[in-house]
């Protein structure tokens, strides 16, 4: 069995309590494990636009105290063209 070595974080849709501490406790659980942690800025927009950004302990410091996420989030109508759902998987790949 092959062992994750990569882990993508994304919000979207609307804000809820507690997203920027799940944020914290995925990013260090999985540094903590030898995994690479990724943001994904902006939903599925930033998935598409490739925005995705590797995480660090420093970066989700005094993060919980914070309203809302993050790294944003947003519905997006664009992932439900096939085009732009390729594009967002050659950006995962890459």
């Amino acid at each position: 069995m092959t062992k994750i070595q990569n882990i993508g974080i994304l919000t979207s849709g609307g804000d809820s309590q507690g997203m920027n501490a799940c944020i914290r406790a995925i990013t260090r659980a999985g540094i903590a494990n030898k995994m690479n942690v990724f943001g994904i800025y902006d939903g599925f927009n930033g998935l598409i636009d490739n925005e995705i950004k590797q995480l660090t302990y420093t970066s989700v410091s005094n993060i919980i105290q914070r309203g809302g996420t993050i790294l944003g989030t947003s519905r997006s109508n664009r992932f439900f063209k096939k085009d732009d759902r390729q594009i967002a998987y050659n950006n995962l790949k890459s």
